[in-house]
């Protein structure tokens, strides 16, 4: 008996693991060979690629589908609608699949509704992608991303905040009260 729960209509394919408290939501696919972490949420009408992996507690909102090529580590939360590439000059009547290439988002990033994510691309812990963006190349950790393309526009707590830094560098989640401090255009939790 499977240790995850899926809806009547939801297809899931061989050799997928799936980690226990998963719940994969209406008319979402989940191919072979596909890893799902524990406590993951896969929304109605996502497509789970073949060889892609998903962390504990990845939250994959509606009508996104994840490309084999992309990994996502644990927390990572994926907006509705937001958008995957996995070659980057696809073509309909040439196959390039030998040619995907790998898109990782680290620990806690969170990509907003209707944002496109150019392939092969690193986006960092914590980093928050704002809604329909478009990124084209690698993310800093704790970056705050906007725009087509996307630019950077601050930085961001663990917990989503943007934040305001004082003449030390030194900022303070308004939430969490984590402290922060940028040096050398990097952010690091102190």
């Amino acid at each position: 008996m499977a240790d995850y729960f899926a809806h009547s209509t939801a297809v899931i394919d061989e050799n997928c693991v799936i980690g226990e408290g998963t719940k994969i939501w209406h008319f979402s696919h989940v191919m072979s060979n596909s890893k799902l972490g524990e406590k993951c949420n896969l929304g109605q009408n996502v497509v789970i690629s073949p060889k892609v992996v998903l962390g504990n507690n990845v939250k994959v909102q509606n009508n996104v589908s994840v490309y084999t090529g992309v990994i996502c580590e644990d927390d990572v939360f994926l907006g509705p609608s937001m958008v995957f590439t996995n070659v980057i000059n696809p073509r309909s009547f040439i196959n390039r699949k030998e040619e995907f290439r790998q898109t990782l988002v680290r620990k806690g990033a969170s990509i907003g509704a209707n944002a496109t994510i150019i392939c092969g691309i690193e986006i960092g812990e914590f980093a928050l992608i704002g809604a329909g963006s478009v990124v084209t190349k690698d993310v800093p950790a704790y970056a705050l991303i906007v725009g087509n393309p996307g630019r950077q526009i601050g930085w961001v707590s663990e917990y989503g905040h943007r934040l305001e830094f004082s003449e030390t560098g030194e900022a303070v989640c308004p939430e969490s009260h984590q402290k922060y401090k940028l040096e050398e255009n990097q952010l690091k939790r102190i």
